[in-house]
Parts: structure tokens; sequence; C-alpha cells
């Protein structure tokens, strides 16, 4: 078994915090490495980065269509034996150390529960005020129940586990303001959260094509406790595409957000109008943020697509 007042990643003797997966302590710039790659999802669904040290450049993918995380071979052989990732790799099937029915594999010791103890460690130790719900086992995941603004809710009662609403795209006819659209999707949110204490996973995403005068802005910050993240087209294909994100999703403060300032995004929508560019969906910018609900939902992308 790992040594606890040792640092899991790096194998610094400067413990902060345990590791939440695996027995084994974390530094402190691990553990905040630890938080900022959690939710980081690639294009093909699969983590970014590596489940124990955060990082890694040649990533091992576990082969259980329910599980999602990756492991670097860095770890695999300091931990497990020198060696271990080679073999792993000539597998054609391998699942990796979380989905094993035995819980060890050399001096790698997977914790108890640890489920619970990703929830608490991120409860604990994260600064943002986005809540993280407990990650829920494949055999009890369900397909995700998606409210779209503006649905047809006549017939859909929830209760719902996606709320989804947006302003329209750039170049789109619009017969209201676009401050109109923020109480809306206020209104529905309220009645689409589940009801206080309760542990049922509940996420919700608003996109602004970037529409939203800075009043409008502050109000929809006001209203939905949260400041917008900055999206761009995460396959650079677009540069002059991105929206503005409010969420309760944590991989929507990811990699993927933008550094610019509201000057230029204000300038980037102007030339889009004068331009008469095709309007860019935004359900397609925001793909990305939504692969992490696949740690609470089954057969979410289907589900996301035919609901949005």
């Amino acid at each position: 078994m790992f040594p606890l007042d040792i640092c899991l990643c790096c194998g610094s003797f400067q413990v902060h915090t345990q590791h939440p997966l695996f027995e084994g302590g974390m530094c402190i710039p691990c553990k905040d490495k630890f938080l900022y790659t959690l939710f980081l999802y690639d294009e093909d669904g699969y983590q970014s980065y590596c489940s124990i040290c955060c990082s890694g450049e040649t990533l091992l993918i576990c082969e259980n269509p329910d599980c999602t995380r990756c492991y670097c071979f860095e770890c695999v052989d300091t931990l497990v034996s020198p060696g271990t990732s080679e073999k792993v790799q000539a597998m054609s099937n391998w699942v990796c150390f979380l989905c094993l029915p035995f819980s060890r594999s050399g001096l790698l010791q997977r914790r108890k529960k640890w489920r619970g103890r990703l929830k608490a460690f991120y409860d604990r130790e994260s600064e943002s005020p986005l809540e993280m719900y407990k990650t829920v086992p494949v055999w009890k995941r369900e397909p995700v129940r998606v409210l779209s603004l503006f649905g047809d809710i006549k017939k859909e009662w929830g209760p719902f586990d996606l709320l989804y609403g947006s302003t329209p795209p750039l170049g789109h006819a619009c017969d209201r303001p676009p401050g109109w659209y923020v109480f809306q999707f206020h209104r529905l949110l309220q009645y689409a959260r589940p009801r206080q204490g309760s542990q049922q996973p509940f996420f919700w995403m608003f996109v602004d094509s970037l529409l939203l005068a800075e009043e409008d802005r502050a109000v929809a910050s006001r209203f939905l406790e949260t400041e917008p993240v900055t999206i761009q087209d995460v396959c650079g294909t677009a540069p002059q595409s991105a929206v503005r994100v409010w969420s309760n999703i944590p991989a929507v403060k990811s990699k993927h957000s933008a550094q610019a300032s509201e000057e230029e995004l204000s300038l980037l929508a102007q030339d889009r109008q004068r331009a008469n560019l095709p309007a860019q969906e935004p359900a397609k910018l925001v793909k990305n943020c939504f692969l992490p609900l696949r740690e609470y939902f089954k057969y979410f992308s289907t589900e996301l697509t035919s609901s949005l």
C-alpha cells in the first residue's frame, strides 16, 4: 500500500490532503492540478489526463464502455510494476484500476467508496461555489432527462436532470430582447430544480451568443448566482465563434475558456453581424462541456442531441 504521507502523484513529502481515488497523499500543487483536470474530456469522450497524477503524456484508456478514465505510463509502471504499461498496451480489452473486481494492483490501492470520497474531496478542496454531485454507479445510471428552452413543458412535468437554454444565435431573427431569454430561463430553472436537500444530480446551462448587453449580463450573473465563462470554438476551425456560458456543470470552467476581453468579444460579435456570417449553433460550441455527465447518466449523448 502506498504511504499516506507521500504524494501519490509526484512523490513529494509535503502532503496537504489525501488522494480521493487511491490510497496515498497529495501535495498542494498536485491537488490544484487534480481539481482543474478532473472534468476535462477530449472529443472522444475520455478524460484528458491521468486519473492518478493528473498529467502524463501517453495514456492507457480503460476498455470498459461505461468508464472514461485514463492512466499514464509513468504512474502504471511506478505504482503497479515496471513494464506493466507495455503489457496493458498489448491487451485487447484492458479494464482499469477503478473497474477491476480486486482493489489492489502493486502499490496502487483503490479507496473504498471512492465515489463519495471524490465528492467530499471536491467539496472540501475546491474554491468553486459549484456543487459536485456524487458519481452514480454504472448499474444505477438512467438516461438523462432534458428540458430545453423552450420545449413543450405541457407534456413533460419532470423531474428533469438537465435544463438547457440560450439566446438566439447571431444572425437569427429575434422578436424579443435578449434579456427576456434570461428571465424565462431563470423561471424554468426554479420549476425544474429538485427540492432542497435532494441528492438527485441536476445540471443547467444557459448560453449567450454574445447578444446580452452589460446590464443584462450582470442581471444574469446575479439571478444564476455564478459568473459566465467565455468558450471559443474548441476545434479552432472558426475563431470568430464564441459564446458566454452560465452553468453548474463543473467542466464549463476548463481549458476551453477564452482569454478575450469583453471589448474584443463585442467587436467580434459586430464583425460577425456585419459580415453576415452563418450562425454558429451554441450547442456545438459547448458539446465537450456535457461529456462529464457520463459520470451520472447513461446514453446521455443520444438523449441530449435529440432533446436540444
